[in-house]
Order: structure tokens, then C-alpha cells, then sequence
């Protein structure tokens, strides 16, 4: 009897480890390319082996071997990349992380960072490629991209914000309209004082948002310094990397790291890519982007695109001058002369402004409701 108990013991115990370190589950097959960084193949290998230690079948295609990791030999870095896609394309691996690829136009990639203030993950959504030609329409696809990412690696229900850059605004305003056709999402706050979805750089820092939405070019800036800030800038240290490509119909799971990158920051993209083959990231994306049409994205895209039109040529001149006391906030700077004018076209005299949250319409007390309800009708607040 005792013998049959310590097998149950042990069997437990061989279960409990399987399910810690993922053996009962398929390890995923992630392959990675280890020529052409600046800390040399050591750095690459030495990540492919921290990878492997934590479940994941590393398939490292360079020229370094290790015991634990599958290495597949190629001649140089173009070789690499090669050989890379090939085994992508045959299935012989789940997914890659790489240095460098050419995502099309409509896919980009979601960063994963922990931030220093709290050290807390978050997505930012997006920071390499571009989700659309349009940097509005970019920014509101950048969004269910993150949700896409943060589902995938087990957030049930992420916080989204905006970061306060160009387009914040009309992407709030966008996502807005989607949420209220049905698209469920679960909007952050802001840790200021003043709350609201749109974000600051305090909330970058402290990791307010699950998932951090902005354009590439700036997201590219917010992963590169969350990366390397404790070393100078020359070795990417934490966090997960630039993260994996998503868009639309899109099912091929590569993610970005970059020259710079660093052995732990390196075998964290590896998890990250484990991560998502094993919450089926793809199964995901196609949900989430169901979901997002069924609440009327498409609709929502073309009416933006529409509304856009180029400065009135109309000569407006501004009514007497009277004392602006109150303000209104939310309106993107480039629009922010034609809304004063739109306002001057009412009898309203306003003035142009930028405060410590973005620029601002300014006005009388007096005029400040119908200004809101005058600039809500034109499209330029929310």
C-alpha cells in the first residue's frame, strides 16, 4: 500500500512539474535567427538556451551549436532569413523570431515592455510596420491588434489607452463608436489627476494600460527606450522585444527583435512566441477582428475617411475680442484653427491654445456650451 501511495505521490508530482514547465503540452517549435546581431551569435545562442530551460523547442538557425537547443546550419544571414521563411512556410515550426522582415502594408507588430515605475507588462500597439497608409486609421487598428496580443497571452480583458500623440483624439473618438456597436474593450485611466483614456508619459512609466495604443514610429521609440534604459542604450535588456506581426488575415507568427537586443530580452520574444501558439493567437485575430466588423469597423474607417476634407477657403473673420476664460480640450492640433474658426462662423469669439494636455479651444464662460455643442456636431470633440 505505501508503494502504490509514493507512486501517486511521484505521479502527482511528475504532473505538477509537466503542467509548471509546459512538457504535457506540445512544445512550441519557435525558430530563431542568431547572425547579424551586434552582441554576436554567443548573445543569441546564449537566449535560445534560456528559452529551452522554460519550454520552448528552439530551432537556432546560425552556426553555434548547444546541447538542448536544434540548431540549423546556414552560411550567413541572408541564408538565414531563407531558411527562416521556408520553415515558417512548411509548418516546420510554430514561429520565428528574427531581426528584421517585411511585413506588408495592414500588419504590424505588438511590443511587449515592463515598465520601471511598477514593473508591470504592457503591449504597445504597434512598433514596427505600419496597420494602414492612414496614420488615424492605423492608430484604431493598432488597437485591436494589442487586444489581439494581450488575449493571446492570457489577459481576459485588457485595459486599453491612447498615448497623447497626434490622432489621440479622433482614435478615441473612433474606438468610442466601436465600443458602442458592440466591440467590448475596457477603456484605462489615467494615473493624473485628470483621468481620461487619453495617456501621458507618467502612464507609459508606471504601465497604466494593458495595452498602450500609438503610432509605429513612436511605439518603436517607447520599446527601444523600455528596453535599454538601465544600460546606456547599446543592449536591449528587458522586456519582450518588438513582438509579433498582426493584421487582418494574416497568419504567419514572426517577431521583431533587433540588433541591439540583449540574451534575456531575446529568450523573453521566445516565450512571448510560445505564448501566443499556445493561446492561439490566430484563432484570436480572427474572432477579435470579427467582432470588430460586426461593430462596424469598416463603416466607421470610410465615414472618417470621408469626413476628411481640406481647409475651408472661406476668408471667417473673428468676432470682437472678449476674455477666453473657459477652454475646451480634445481637439487635434492640425484641426485646431479650422475648429476656432468654425466657432468665429457662430459669433463666437475663441482663441487657440496648448495646455499640459493638448491643445485647447479657448472661449468666454458664457459661450462654453454651445461651443461644445458646436464643435461635438462639426466633429471635433467626442
Amino acid at each position: 500500500m505505501a508503494n502504490v501511495e509514493a507512486i501517486i505521490a511521484k505521479s502527482f508530482l511528475k504532473m505538477a512539474e509537466g503542467l509548471e514547465n509546459g512538457s504535457f503540452a506540445d512544445r512550441p517549435k519557435i525558430a530563431l535567427t542568431g547572425m547579424g546581431s551586434e552582441h554576436g551569435e554567443e548573445n543569441a545562442m546564449a537566449a535560445a538556451k534560456m528559452a529551452a530551460a522554460r519550454g520552448v523547442d528552439v530551432y537556432y538557425i546560425g552556426t553555434l551549436t548547444a546541447e538542448g537547443v536544434t540548431t540549423v546550419p546556414v552560411a550567413d544571414e541572408e541564408e538565414g532569413h531563407k531558411k527562416m521563411e521556408q520553415m515558417i512556410e512548411s509548418g516546420e515550426v510554430d514561429g520565428a523570431v528574427t531581426m528584421h522582415f517585411p511585413f506588408p502594408i495592414g500588419v504590424s507588430t505588438v511590443g511587449r515592455a515592463v515598465t520601471p515605475a511598477r514593473g508591470r507588462e504592457m503591449f504597445i500597439a504597434n512598433t514596427t510596420g505600419t496597420s494602414s497608409g492612414d496614420r488615424i486609421e492605423g492608430m484604431i487598428l493598432n488597437a485591436v491588434d494589442g487586444i489581439i496580443a494581450a488575449k493571446a497571452c492570457g489577459v481576459q480583458n485588457p485595459t486599453v489607452g491612447i498615448l497623447n500623440v497626434d490622432g489621440a483624439r479622433q482614435t478615441e473618438m473612433a474606438l468610442n463608436q466601436l465600443k458602442a456597436g458592440g466591440y467590448e474593450f475596457q477603456w484605462a485611466a489615467s494615473a493624473r489627476a485628470d483621468g481620461g483614456a487619453v495617456l501621458r508619459g507618467n502612464d507609459v512609466l508606471q504601465g497604466t494600460p494593458d495595452v498602450l495604443v500609438t503610432d509605429s514610429l513612436t511605439g518603436n521609440v517607447l520599446i527601444k527606450v523600455l528596453s535599454a534604459y538601465t544600460t546606456g542604450g547599446s543592449f536591449e535588456a528587458t522586456g519582450y522585444g518588438y513582438g509579433p506581426g498582426i493584421g487582418r488575415d494574416y497568419e504567419k507568427l514572426i517577431l521583431i527583435i533587433s540588433r541591439a537586443s540583449g540574451a534575456p530580452l531575446i529568450a523573453n520574444a521566445l516565450q512571448y512566441a510560445a505564448e501566443l501558439v499556445r493561446g492561439q493567437v490566430f484563432r484570436v485575430a480572427k474572432e477579435e477582428f470579427e467582432k470588430a466588423e460586426k461593430a462596424g469597423l469598416s463603416k466607421i474607417l470610410a465615414a472618417r475617411k470621408a469626413a476628411q476634407k481640406p481647409a475651408e477657403a472661406e476668408d471667417v473673420k473673428a468676432p470682437a475680442a472678449e476674455p477666453c476664460t473657459a477652454s475646451i480640450a480634445g481637439i487635434e492640433v492640425m484641426d485646431l484653427e479650422d475648429a476656432a474658426k468654425a466657432l468665429w462662423k457662430e459669433g463666437i469669439y475663441a482663441e487657440t491654445g496648448m495646455g499640459c494636455t493638448g491643445p485647447l479651444v479657448m472661449m468666454s464662460d458664457a459661450n462654453h456650451d454651445r461651443a461644445l455643442e458646436i464643435l461635438r456636431k462639426a466633429g471635433y470633440v467626442s
